[in-house]
């Protein structure tokens, strides 16, 4: 299915590995030019060529934090328009309650929650303005179904499934739209180590250790896998396109039907 994407300019931040990768692979295999932003010039480089390397169409790289005030400025200021904006850019940890800090809460926020924020805050009147445009939160089966041990990154994944509904009500009789994505554990860089963090063999190989984290830190999976990043892109692609149109101020699950319940 053709998704209508040609010619649409992508900005989608924390690209340079894991899902916001495959996004931005996604989004230019289907024709948008696409933007990635990273810390990184070398992780940013190989991305791009990643990306390019599949068959997509054009794609460039913003070094920029988006979890600051200043990164922010420079992306807007870099790519002063975009037709699509992924807030992808998102950080999570393992940590009892009573052992996370207010710095470990404010670091969390300004890269999980304020990074999406101040990017909405550039682009919408833009999209407004010229009555086209999406944006995308990439939130979190956490949001919902919050792990004891990682309360801190939960709250932040709700919070953004409230500005993306909030936003939407924004754009109202227009053909702009803002929606969420929820995935589930996701096989991405450093989840490996994480996954090892809660088995109770570390050494075990990662197949075991995978089985018993869905066996017991995340039972209700249907899956009973880690999903995938390219199936969490293929959702973000068709919320990208013009086919989504009738879509707006949702939060979608690409969680495995982890989430058990069913709204």
């Amino acid at each position: 299915m053709d998704m209508q994407l040609t010619g649409k300019t992508a900005l989608v931040t924390g690209a340079t590995a894991g899902i916001g990768l495959e996004i931005a692979r996604a989004l230019a295999i289907e024709g948008a030019n696409v933007v990635i932003t990273g810390r990184d010039q070398a992780k940013l480089d190989n991305a791009i060529a990643e990306i390019e390397s599949s068959g997509g169409a054009k794609a460039s790289g913003i070094v920029a934090d988006a979890a600051t005030t200043e990164g922010a400025a420079i992306i807007a200021k870099t790519t002063p328009a975009v037709d699509i904006l992924v807030n992808n850019l998102g950080i999570y940890e393992s940590k009892q309650f009573g052992d996370i800090t207010d710095a470990d809460w404010n670091h969390l926020f300004d890269v999980n929650v304020m990074s999406g924020v101040r990017l909405s805050r550039a682009y919408l009147p833009g999209m407004l303005e010229q009555n086209w445009g999406r944006i995308i939160f990439i939130s979190s089966e956490s949001g919902l179904a919050i792990p004891s041990d990682m309360i801190h990154y939960a709250t932040t994944k709700t919070a953004q499934l409230s500005i993306s509904r909030g936003l939407a009500q924004l754009t109202r009789g227009t053909n702009v739209t803002v929606n969420a994505v929820l995935p589930g554990p996701t096989r991405s860089e450093g989840i490996e180590a994480f996954l090892r963090s809660q088995a109770s063999d570390p050494a075990a190989p990662i197949k075991e250790i995978e089985a018993e984290f869905f066996a017991t830190a995340r039972s209700s999976s249907i899956l009973q896998r880690m999903v995938e990043a390219e199936e969490v892109a293929n959702l973000v692609t068709y919320l990208a396109s013009p086919r989504s149109s009738a879509t707006n101020g949702a939060a979608l699950r690409a969680e495995g039907g982890l989430v058990n319940t069913i709204a």
